[in-house]
């Protein structure tokens, strides 16, 4: 299956539409997705413009400090815009803000002493983009914040109230009226009369729900209240407040991406009611909205869903005290999108010994190679990228991101890899024969290669000054720094024995090291470690 196609020209009998629509089919990504509103797996079909795929993702409401769970939806798109990268596609991703909600309004209040509910969101937006930036996320196209965005809000109640799907109550609420619109409940395949409500629990009170003509509807514009922060509400010609949850992403996607786009995504969580009502009001308002919708399962722990509520997440900031940061995104981002990830020490474990021996192969390739002007290993990213992937691997990839079959593909060449190491380590980097060291090097751009989709390539960055420093494989965890002086220690003295010809001894050492599960290789800097 091909990574990318390349256009052709249309047939001279073609008239203009069918030369527009042979276009896009060539530009057409060879992508299949699971589309949660059809459920099935279907073609990705982009909808304006051949060669771009738009996106817009749900991001985070900024009311507290970010946890893995939240970083699960992050990874996963960011793998999702690498590969349409990677097969020649422009991506325009969209990833909101949501910086004024309930949520924010009532912990900001109930903080010691009290914050202004927008310091509160800036701190903890703060927080959610170093996170991203730990974890090797692209930043996104565009990334607007709902308090920027209130005249677009304003606009779509407007329009929603002249259309007939909304209505304002006598306290100044502004409602959709979920019974005004037959197809509600088709993106969650839901019958209304089978629904007690169409809010979020976190969303309901007393206010806004005391005039409600349904108790099914849901709020599309909060009338302000005297007992919170008088700059957290806007004017409008129903009156003052602030915008519903669900209002600011149809009103933020239609900014950016325009009434149509391709796909819209995030956590399964969200599917309904929040997806389920941006659906409502941009099909009343006449948008076509997402053609395609993708969701990424959740992280859970024991198998119990992860949230604050819960109070089993776990704050990213503190794992990265732990653990290496690229362990942590290897075990969020090697699972597919649609797979629960079951967090624990035995995953995280599991996932340090892979980023071992991935990164330490590369490193050993690196140091094997080095010594020229250049060294092979160490091309650009562009190079990189330009090099053709197994077809196995695309095939993997393009049927719904299959990362088992991916990763399937990587250890097979990890494997190939290490077997050319093997063979290349007694002549040394020097010495070896040219045909070795191009092996080697072709091997480790090919990994580099595929990881680099997963976001993993550890010779870029975020993960190249550590992994260059011999620090940045799983030894990252104060744990994996621990074994490491263990190891060292076993080394040094094997170095001694060796240096005094004590040749039983120096075997004896490695012995015990090996029984240990951990690898020893003699290269001219000396000896190097890592986990079998």
């Amino acid at each position: 299956m091909p990574v990318s196609i390349t256009p052709t020209e249309p047939p001279e009998s073609a008239g203009p539409a069918d030369s527009a629509a042979s276009a896009a089919q060539a530009d057409a990504p060879a992508l299949r997705l699971y589309d949660s509103a059809a459920r099935a797996i279907v073609p990705l079909a982009p909808t304006a413009t051949p060669g771009l795929v738009t996106i817009y993702l749900c991001g985070a409401t900024v009311q507290g400090s970010p946890h893995i769970g939240h970083m699960r939806s992050g990874i996963a798109f960011d793998v999702l815009r690498r590969w349409l990268e990677r097969c020649g596609q422009e991506v325009r991703l969209i990833r909101n803000v949501t910086d004024i909600d309930d949520k924010i309004l009532s912990k900001s209040a109930a903080a010691e002493p009290p914050v202004p509910w927008w310091a509160w969101a800036q701190r903890f937006e703060r927080e959610f983009d170093a996170a991203y930036r730990a974890l090797g996320v692209d930043a996104p196209t565009y990334e607007p914040r709902a308090t920027g965005h209130i005249p677009e809000m304003i606009d779509l109640v407007q329009r929603l109230l002249d259309a007939g799907h909304a209505y304002v109550g006598e306290s100044g609420n502004v409602y959709y009226d979920v019974r005004s619109l037959p197809g509600y409940g088709s993106l969650t395949n839901q019958r209304l009369e089978d629904l007690a409500t169409t809010e979020d629990e976190s969303q309901l009170d007393d206010d806004v729900e005391a005039d409600k003509r349904d108790p099914r509807d849901f709020a599309l514009w909060k009338a302000a209240k005297p007992t919170e922060p008088a700059d957290a509400a806007w004017e409008a010609p129903w009156g003052r407040g602030r915008p519903g949850w669900h209002l600011e992403c149809s009103a933020m996607s239609r900014r950016y991406l325009g009434e149509t786009f391709d796909i819209h995504g995030g956590g399964i969580d969200l599917r309904f009611p929040h997806h389920e009502n941006e659906q409502a009001q941009s099909h009343g308002a006449g948008w076509g909205f997402a053609r395609h919708w993708v969701h990424n399962a959740w992280v859970t722990i024991k198998g119990e869903k992860m949230s604050k509520s819960l109070g089993n997440s776990l704050v990213v900031a503190e794992l990265l005290k732990r653990y290496d940061a690229a362990v942590l995104r290897l075990a969020l981002g090697t699972v597919h999108h649609r797979s629960t990830v079951e967090f624990s020490e035995e995953t995280l474990a599991d996932a340090a010994a892979l980023w071992e021996r991935l990164s330490g192969a590369i490193l050993r390739a690196y140091e094997f190679c080095d010594g020229g002007d250049a060294n092979p290993v160490d091309a650009s990213a562009e190079q990189v990228r330009a090099r053709a992937l197994p077809a196995e691997f695309t095939a993997a990839m393009d049927e719904d991101l299959n990362l088992a079959g991916a990763m399937a593909v990587i250890h097979a060449t990890l494997k190939a890899l290490n077997v050319a190491l093997t063979q290349a380590a007694p002549s040394g980097g020097q010495g070896a024969d040219d045909a070795l060291r191009a092996s080697v090097t072709g091997l480790a751009l090919d990994l580099r290669s595929q990881l680099d989709v997963l976001g993993l390539d550890p010779l870029s960055e975020p993960w190249r000054t550590r992994v260059l420093d011999g620090a940045g494989s799983s030894q990252g965890g104060a744990a994996m720094e621990a074994l490491d002086r263990l190891i060292r220690h076993d080394l040094d003295e094997r170095a001694q024995a060796r240096a005094a010809k004590d040749w039983a001894r120096a075997d004896a050492l490695r012995d015990k090291l090996t029984g240990a599960g951990v690898i020893v290789e003699d290269s001219p800097s000396g000896a190097r470690w890592h986990l079998a």
